[in-house]
């Protein structure tokens, strides 16, 4: 007899139906018009999907080429009256964002700027508007100089939210905004506190949105029949409306009206797998750069992940069915999304499943009652404001939990999460045995360990603009030279964890300039750090000294002379020798030795300053003052004979780099690299094994 726990491989399906080919087709067309190598993987996937693969594939690439997203003349000068609406313009058929600060109220003004391309990512971790602002429909940029307000714009939605509004706190408001209308404006720290409990899906309008008002009114509309599903169905339009287009609450939308029309029709409701391929293809084919947006993709692949893998796992009855249920759901969401996750933020929550479960039931009653109180106003005050403060409280504990915290994945890292995550699949679905999928799944995961293991020696010239901040990762130990401004920090925060930095062996501040400190700041309350090196000008009560010292991090103020080892290289502090009373003067000189190469940073000193200094043969110098006219010496270049140099500096008044230093470095052949021209900029000397 057989074992009989021995499990039978199940043929897998020879055909996929009309959506899910639609879908992938669609999918693969819009991937292709910003890749189109990965159109070589048609022939392999025509004979499974077939006709409707190739229908979706065609029409969205035609879609996407005869009618792609103009782009406008950049550098034209435009003065005029216009409409301004959730901070876009229409000119001359451009849809073009308007950027100004602060920012400007829908309404009519007169507007003077000039257009400019969409910035790409800045930094490590940093925000791309580029993609941003594409997937969305626009290239241009309307750098506004001057806005005169003319006329507001007349919101048909404000009184729904002024009914919203009634009766309820200004925290509980913000939690009922963002829930039922996807409003995270007001939010502010409390959304980063979702964030970091893996709430913040909530707070996005998606299935779990749409699912609870839907149920909730065909509920409600049981007396009147089979036509309670087409009164649910016409509320979706209002709620797009009412809420904004987005492209999770659109998918939604497409997918529960597919289901709706077939129950009112007495057709079924329509399979989950089917209406999520028939949503991705119409999404795609109404706006193939949709592809591009982070809720999109949030959104479709959760669905994916609930569709193909919940249905394969144990599902117990009762009290504990319903736990292991939610909790499941929440596993199932989330597995797809991992890479992405900490791809796009850096950390995942662990405690996401359980605080998800423990929400689940607060937010069932908040969507349909929050909507319900766009109608009701006050009434319903007195019952949303526990539940809303409630969710607060749930998502400020949870927010402490532990986080997995990774780097920026590659796509080579996306491909072998997904390789070795498929074989799983199979396995729980019994196609495949469960040994065989262990050992593929292992192949990927060995692939990406072996990939890791080489630690890189580089460089890095943050850019925080008006200011310095340099990250040097010396074989798996990081050390953080300066920080910007202030509000600068979060720049910082990000682009460590986008480089996978999740603490520091050294953190330096050279002087307390604020441009130069201030970023260093939210660095220490963000990020674990082993060593802090002040300059001696730190007076003993400065804020970032208190913050340190809170944090219990030891301190050192060192003097010309001080070595450290860290990881598989060296820092080595020039300067000062004594104090001079002077905070640029006094500014620390490093000296740091990658093994392979060393890199000369300058803080804010003068020239004198760098006469002085005993060092000789450079690799990287970091130059003075942001290329101020008082710093990089000519007898100082002679010496160090650097190839490159790398200059903080963003818009300002002081005129820098100033001319003179940008004429010194080309005369002596160094390439000069510009945190404001360049973004970001990485100096690569190798890897340490």
């Amino acid at each position: 007899m057989s074992d009989p726990r021995t499990v039978f491989p199940k043929p897998l399906p020879s055909t996929w139906g009309p959506g899910v080919g639609l879908g992938l087709g669609g999918l693969l067309g819009a991937w292709g018009l910003f890749h189109p190598w990965l159109l070589l993987l048609v022939p392999f996937l025509l004979p499974l999907l077939r006709l409707p693969f190739a229908l979706g594939l065609v029409v969205v690439l035609l879609r996407g080429c005869l009618f792609p997203v103009p782009e406008p003349p950049y550098g034209t000068r435009l003065e005029g009256v216009f409409t301004l609406h959730q901070d876009t313009i229409l000119w001359q058929g451009h849809r073009l964002w308007v950027q100004h600060y602060p920012g400007l109220e829908d309404g009519r003004y007169r507007l003077r700027g000039y257009l400019a391309p969409p910035q790409g990512k800045r930094n490590p971790g940093g925000f791309d508007q580029r993609t941003w602002l594409l997937s969305r429909g626009i290239k241009g940029v309307f750098h506004v100089e001057r806005a005169e307000p003319l006329a507001p714009l007349p919101d048909p939605r404000a009184p729904f939210r002024a009914r919203l509004a009634q009766g309820l706190s200004t925290p509980a408001l913000e939690v009922l905004e963002g829930l039922v209308l996807g409003d995270k404006r007001g939010l502010e720290d409390t959304y980063a506190q979702f964030q970091k409990a893996g709430l913040a899906h909530l707070l996005a309008l998606s299935g779990l949105h749409v699912g609870f008002l839907v149920a909730s009114l065909v509920f409600l509309l049981t007396p009147l029949g089979r036509w309670r599903y087409l009164l649910a169905l016409l509320a979706l339009p209002f709620y797009l409306w009412l809420a904004g287009p987005s492209p999770s609450l659109v998918r939604a939308s497409l997918m529960a009206g597919l289901s709706l029309l077939g129950l009112f029709l007495g057709l079924g409701a329509a399979g989950v797998l089917q209406a999520l391929g028939l949503a991705l293809f119409l999404q795609l084919l109404w706006w193939p750069e949709s592809l591009l947006s982070l809720s999109f993709q949030l959104s479709h692949l959760a669905v994916a992940g609930i569709t193909l893998l919940l249905p394969a796992l144990p599902q117990p009855q009762g009290a504990r069915g319903y736990l292991a249920g939610a909790l499941l759901t929440s596993l199932a969401a989330q597995v797809p999304l991992v890479p992405l996750l900490l791809h796009r933020f850096g950390f995942l929550p662990l405690l996401s499943p359980l605080s998800n479960l423990l929400a689940l039931p607060l937010v069932s009653l908040l969507v349909p009652l929050g909507f319900l109180k766009l109608f009701l106003g006050g009434l319903l005050a007195p019952l949303l404001e526990p539940l809303a403060r409630a969710l607060l409280l749930l998502a400020q504990a949870a927010s402490h939990g532990p986080l997995l915290s990774w780097g920026e994945i590659s796509p080579v890292g996306f491909a072998l999460y997904y390789l070795g995550l498929f074989p799983l699949a199979l396995a729980l679905h019994r196609h495949l045995p469960w040994r065989k999928a262990f050992l593929l799944s292992s192949l990927p995961l060995l692939a990406s360990l072996l990939a890791a293991w080489p630690k890189p020696l580089d460089l890095f010239a943050l850019d925080v603009g008006q200011g310095d901040a340099l990250l040097a990762r010396l074989g798996g130990a990081a050390v953080l030279v300066d920080g910007g401004r202030p509000e600068q920090g979060e720049k910082v925060v990000r682009a460590l964890r986008a480089l996978g930095v999740v603490a520091l062996e050294v953190l330096v501040a050279t002087h307390p300039d604020a441009d130069h400190y201030g970023g260093l700041l939210k660095v220490a309350e963000e990020v674990p750090i082993g060593l802090a090196l002040l300059s001696p000008a730190f007076p003993r009560d400065h804020p970032l000294v208190r913050t340190l010292e809170a944090r219990g991090v030891p301190l050192l103020f060192p003097g010309a002379g001080t070595r450290l080892q860290v990881g598989r290289g060296n820092l080595e502090v020039l300067w000062p020798p004594h104090l001079s009373g002077d905070a640029d003067e006094d500014g620390l000189v490093l000296l740091l030795d990658f093994g392979r190469a060393r890199a000369l940073l300058l803080a804010d000193v003068p020239q004198r300053v760098e006469r002085r200094l005993a060092v000789e043969g450079v690799d990287v110098l970091k130059v003075s003052h942001h290329g101020s006219r008082t710093g990089t010496d000519e007898d100082l270049l002679e010496r160090i004979r650097s190839q490159v140099a790398l200059i903080g500096v963003g818009r300002n008044p002081h005129g820098h780099p100033h001319p003179e230093v940008l004429e010194r470095l080309a005369r002596r052949g160094i390439r000069v690299y510009r945190t404001d021209q360049h973004g970001a900029v990485r100096v690569l000397f190798g890897y340490a094994w």
